[in-house]
């Protein structure tokens, strides 16, 4: 009796054993033999769109006058960025504000001495040589004020394909400093995935315009374009060997 229950037992001990679960060494040691690396890409290609934002400041005693000389003045300007060559899809109004002005010098409450009104146009065209001139109608129509001209690339696909070659070469560079610093070398890429939408550094030019009172007063605005960065990224996991 006492051999039946020892050979009883030795019978569920080997059942056990056999039904736990396979290792996790494998998978572990798995995860230990890659290396994951982001590599980034540049590329300098030429602008092809610019924008610049132009306004008008107008001050009166009073809101209705403020902003009936305001509106003359931005309806001219208006008039005049379409005669120079822009349509009615490229020029957009872009702020519109009234403020009260206030006078503190007598040190006790301010008193109400009118309102400024700004109204604000931005233009934006894929024709980069025509910025100055636009500028110039833009200026001798009667803006006094602007908020900068920047150029961008319209379509960020562009250099898109030389852009992810160097992010890949510049992870392929990274994963393998690493793989030998570890003592490892390089096996093959096993996962790749893009990173975000690739970033365009925008080069504006900032500057505040004064106020003409003629067209011809007004020569027209030099204007550079000079060439835009377009920045890839991508994700790598290596096999480590």
């Amino acid at each position: 009796m006492k051999s039946f229950r020892f050979s009883l037992i030795l019978l569920l001990l080997a059942a056990t054993i056999d039904a736990q679960p396979v290792s996790n060494a494998p998978r572990g040691q798995a995860l230990l033999d890659t290396v994951s690396v982001t590599g980034t890409g540049r590329v300098r290609v030429q602008p092809d769109r610019f924008s610049f934002t132009v306004g008008v400041q107008t001050q009166s005693q009073t809101v209705e006058l403020a902003v009936n000389e305001n509106n003359s003045r931005v309806a001219a300007v208006t008039a005049a960025l379409k005669r120079a060559g822009a349509t009615p899809e490229e020029i957009q109004t872009s702020g519109f504000s009234i403020y009260p002005q206030q006078d503190y010098s007598q040190g006790q409450m301010p008193r109400l001495i009118g309102y400024q009104v700004s109204n604000n146009i931005t233009v934006t065209k894929k024709q980069i040589g025509e910025a100055g001139k636009l500028l110039q109608a833009a200026i001798g129509a009667g803006v006094n004020t602007s908020s900068g001209l920047t150029f961008s690339v319209a379509d960020p696909t562009r250099g898109r394909d030389q852009g992810l070659r160097d992010a890949f070469a510049d992870a392929r560079a990274k994963a393998t400093l690493l793989a030998g610093a570890a003592g490892r070398t390089l096996g093959p890429a096993l996962a790749i995935s893009e990173g975000t939408e690739p970033t365009i550094i925008p080069r504006p030019m900032e500057g505040r315009i004064m106020s003409m009172s003629k067209a011809a007063d007004v020569s027209q605005v030099p204007v550079e374009s000079g060439s835009e960065e377009l920045t890839f990224t991508v994700s790598v996991v290596f096999a480590l060997r």
